[in-house]
């Protein structure tokens, strides 16, 4: 049986595959005039969830945007491919979009892991990828000008994340496990937490015989004996929240209820139903219980429509990734608006370079957690929350923002 969304994706890719063959839906003649975005996200794969909650997301935008107007004049098409979580598959996708497609723009890829050889791509090709999701150092600075991340670097949050937790809690000690096959996991926890908690005078009880397992791994019940056995006061678990429910669903089952802490890959309503009675600190930009009028628009649009979408938890709720996808194409769209970009193919280079020098300088667009800028190695100037998730629902405790106090995006 053939899922909505399953269905969806397959219109976007005929669509695509039909308008690339006459030329780019913008140009086709006769054609009614278009402008073209593209994304990429894993609607497969491991981060399945993540992807196929973007793809709404991303649905939803582009039909709100043509059913107010289009964009100066013109209806909006956004070419949704999907990467697989597969790195390789990312490069292959933005080619394609950048190539055959046309657009001029990319929202993605996701994960980091992909971002790192994707980036370099939309560099070469020349026009912005920007990450919904990818946090690890520096991915973006090494792939400037063209690539951007709407998020923020793990070191920056896990500095206002450890000390929350070590107060909260009284952590003295901790044990760190992490995913090694995932390249945000690997680097919060093998390099970013372990300095982390030495800066927060926190004993890193297995520092010299780090815990791991690798991405989807259903077994990991050595590791926690392990770490049980170590009895700490705390466990950083650095994975992504799909494969950290795998952790913490064995810490209850071995009556391991020590607080957890991690990056911005754990926020996601159906972690805190793993283990209920674990507290789960973690840092976010937005989540879904976020008071405001205009997340409470996005929660109150989106939430209906991600429920009806095969494939995903029916108690599934806005994440900050769908959050973060949704500013994305905004300011893209903020950009074609205010520069002039016209989707013509003979401007199309420089319609690209119009919206990277726009996002370069962007200051105070109004995202849906605040103000979004960008500072100079592609990384979002934004506001963050500290959350505590416990008994199933995610609360704010601490807020804090990615430059200094004064700045528009604080």
């Amino acid at each position: 049986m053939t899922s909505n969304l399953s269905r969806a994706l397959c219109v976007v890719g005929l669509s695509a595959a039909l308008t690339a063959a006459a030329g780019g839906p913008a140009f086709a003649q006769g054609a009614e005039r278009q402008i073209l975005l593209g994304a990429v996200v894993p609607s497969s794969g491991p981060f399945a969830e993540w992807g196929r909650a973007n793809t709404v997301t991303l649905q939803m935008l582009e039909q709100q945007i043509n059913d107010a107007g289009g964009i100066n004049g013109a209806k909006l098409h956004i070419s949704i491919l999907d990467d697989a979580t597969k790195p390789a598959q990312a490069t292959n996708d933005l080619r394609k979009l950048g190539g055959d497609d046309k657009v001029l723009a990319v929202a993605g890829p996701l994960t980091s892991s992909a971002a790192e050889v994707a980036f370099p791509v939309a560099n070469e090709m020349k026009f912005v990828s920007t990450s919904q999701a990818s946090s690890k150092p520096g991915v973006a600075k090494l792939n400037r000008p063209w690539a951007f991340r709407n998020t923020i670097d793990e070191g920056v949050l896990g500095r206002t994340t450890v000390p929350y937790y070590k107060k909260t809690f009284n952590i003295k000690s901790v044990a760190i496990i992490f995913d090694a096959k995932d390249a945000t996991a690997a680097t919060v926890g093998g390099k970013i937490m372990p300095a982390l908690m030495k800066e927060n005078d926190i004993e890193v009880l297995n520092a010299d015989s780090p815990l791991s397992f690798n991405t989807g791994d259903l077994d990991v019940s050595a590791q926690v004996t392990k770490m049980k056995a170590l009895n700490p006061d705390g466990v950083v678990v650095s994975a992504d929240y799909s494969q950290a429910v795998t952790v913490i669903r064995e810490m209850k089952r071995q009556g391991m209820m020590k607080p957890v802490v991690g990056s911005t890959q754990l926020i996601s309503s159906a972690i805190l139903k793993a283990a209920p009675e674990i507290p789960i600190v973690a840092p976010a930009t937005f989540y879904a219980t976020m008071t405001g009028e205009k997340p409470e628009k996005f929660v109150k649009d989106l939430q209906p429509l991600l429920r009806k979408t095969s494939g995903l938890p029916p108690e599934i709720e806005p994440s900050m990734y769908d959050a973060n996808i949704y500013e994305i194409v905004s300011i893209y769209i903020d950009a074609i608006k205010a520069t002039g970009v016209t989707g013509k193919p003979e401007d199309l280079e420089a319609d690209r370079s119009k919206i990277r020098d726009h996002m370069a300088k962007l200051a105070g667009f109004p995202g849906l957690g605040g103000p979004i800028g960008f500072n100079d190695d592609g990384d979002a100037i934004k506001a963050f929350y500290i959350l505590q998730g416990e008994n199933g629902a995610w609360q704010s405790k601490v807020r804090g923002c990615s430059a200094a106090p004064g700045h528009p995006g604080c």
